[in-house]
């Protein structure tokens, strides 16, 4: 129980949280609708879980999942971001060339190649032909006034 009680108290990471407490609040004598009540779980996530913790211990609550290993280390990615500050100007087009050919990375998504961006203190937009606020009716009032003034 003990055990328990410290792994709840010293987590970050609520699931395990609510595993162990889940678990100690059966052992203490609650209810699983008192349970889903106060943690906010179903029925069967009490039941799975203390079957677990019965079966395979303390260990089998934490989670198994450790994330992905990224796609460049720390000092690529510092290279990456002095070539993009050396450069006069970006193309998104060139950074993808260059981190592909130098570091045989292709990210999935652009959002990564727009946080590099951002990481090198580059402003990211897209160019626009016209202004959006432009108001062709409006310039064309202006004028007419002026010219009648």
């Amino acid at each position: 129980m003990r055990s328990l009680t410290e792994l709840a108290n010293n987590n970050p990471h609520p699931k395990e949280i609510k595993r162990a407490l889940a678990i100690k609040m059966v052992h203490q004598g609650y209810k699983h609708q008192e349970i889903q009540k106060i943690l906010g779980v179903s029925s069967g996530f009490i039941s799975k879980w203390t079957k677990i913790f019965k079966e395979k211990g303390l260990n089998s609550l934490k989670l198994a999942y450790k994330g992905s290993k990224g796609y460049l280390t720390k000092q690529k990615k510092e290279e990456i971001l002095n070539w993009l500050k050396e450069k006069a100007t970006w193309n998104l087009t060139e950074l993808e060339y260059h981190i592909a050919k130098n570091y045989d990375v292709v990210f999935k998504s652009k959002q990564s190649y727009y946080d590099l961006f951002k990481a090198a203190g580059i402003s990211w937009k897209k160019s626009q032909k016209k202004n959006p606020k432009y108001d062709r009716n409006l310039v064309a009032k202006k004028k007419y006034n002026f010219l009648n003034y």
